[in-house]
């Protein structure tokens, strides 16, 4: 085929997935309607996560999987948009990493609301005022963001979805390397890239800031300045990249929770969160903990906090494979009940993106 004919091609076929798109986003008004009508939340993660599975399985290249999911995001989130004017709150500022992990969660079609608090995202959900939030959990090499486990002591929200997210930590300045002088630097952003700026950068000045945006916002305005961010940051504030990937490990991954009102149902491919305290005695902990091997149940983290209405009572909070509504989990939360003063399940959500 010559150029002409290709590119002929290509208007016929984009007619046709105009045209696609539209009939399917009809669909989708119609199931928005047949939702608000009935109560039910209009954000489903789990439908959502099984459209990108699917979509996938039919994926015959030369796309990307990954790509493929990009584009069906967008696809969802015009959609979401037009059946509801959504709001989602985040732990900003804006081009933090925790927003681009909601864009990656819902799409750029909705409305964002920064917030200067964890503590903040949890109150704009609980009340109303924003129909989900995203806050950070813990990071594969920092552990856990400790805040927003003690948010969940007194909050009836749910965890509805996770997120996670590599983090790519780059380079960014208007400034040649060999012109640099100063690092504006995250604290968590320096634990991770604590080699590298060593290795390369031993005699510069390190600045802590307030987050990676401010990194990148000071880093802007002032000579011989860098800042250590992601390349959203580096888009908002128009700072070119001069390396990526600088972060020590690269495995680095955030994992973010997205808080909602409502758990979605089971997919067969789910985690559940909860919390329990124990009585101060001999074996309590392990005696918690035997239901979870009594019924197979894979527990894939466990973290402690101190309650802080008493002195030396602690929280202990647990993740495990399975729905709060499967045989097997429901069972062993049950039984948790029987060797704990306190439990509560935080949310059970598809385990997987």
């Amino acid at each position: 085929m010559s150029l002409a004919e290709h590119r002929k091609a290509i208007d016929q076929l984009d007619e046709q997935i105009v045209r696609l798109l539209n009939e399917r986003t009809k669909h989708v008004l119609h199931i928005g309607d047949i939702k608000l009508k009935a109560g039910e939340e209009i954000y489903a993660p789990h439908r959502e996560l099984a459209v990108l599975q699917r979509v996938c399985k039919y994926n015959d290249g030369p796309i990307p999987d990954a790509s493929l999911r990009a584009i069906y995001r967008e696809v969802m989130s015009s959609a979401l948009a037009l059946e509801k004017s959504m709001v989602i709150a985040y732990l900003g500022p804006e081009a933090t990493f925790t927003h681009q992990a909601a864009i990656r969660r819902f799409g750029s079609s909705l409305d964002y609301a920064s917030q200067k608090t964890i503590a903040d995202v949890f109150t704009e959900v609980s009340k109303n005022r924003a129909d989900y939030g995203v806050v950070p959990v813990e990071n594969s090499t920092e552990g856990v963001v400790t805040h927003t486990l003690d948010m969940f002591v007194d909050s009836d929200l749910k965890i509805v979805a996770q997120i996670v997210l590599p983090i790519q930590q780059c380079l960014l300045s208007k400034w040649r390397r060999d012109q640099i002088k100063k690092f504006y630097v995250h604290p968590q952003t320096h634990a991770q890239c604590r080699v590298w700026l060593h290795r390369n950068f031993p005699h510069a000045e390190v600045v802590e800031t307030s987050s990676n945006a401010r990194s990148a916002e000071l880093a802007a305005k002032e000579k011989h300045a860098a800042a250590i961010a992601g390349t959203l940051a580096a888009e908002k504030y128009n700072l070119p990249l001069l390396e990526s990937d600088i972060q020590d490990s690269s495995a680095n991954a955030t994992r973010f929770l997205v808080l909602g009102r409502k758990c979605p149902p089971p997919t067969g491919r789910d985690r559940t969160s909860l919390m329990f305290s124990i009585a101060d005695k001999v074996g309590a902990l392990h005696n918690a903990l035997a239901p979870f091997r009594r019924y197979k149940l894979n527990m894939t983290k466990i973290e402690s906090r101190p309650s802080k209405r008493k002195a030396w009572e602690y929280f202990f909070f647990v993740d495990c494979d399975g729905h709060a509504e499967d045989r097997k989990v429901a069972k062993a939360i049950e039984q948790l009940h029987d060797h704990c003063s306190y439990v509560k399940v935080l949310g059970s959500y598809p385990n997987g993106e």
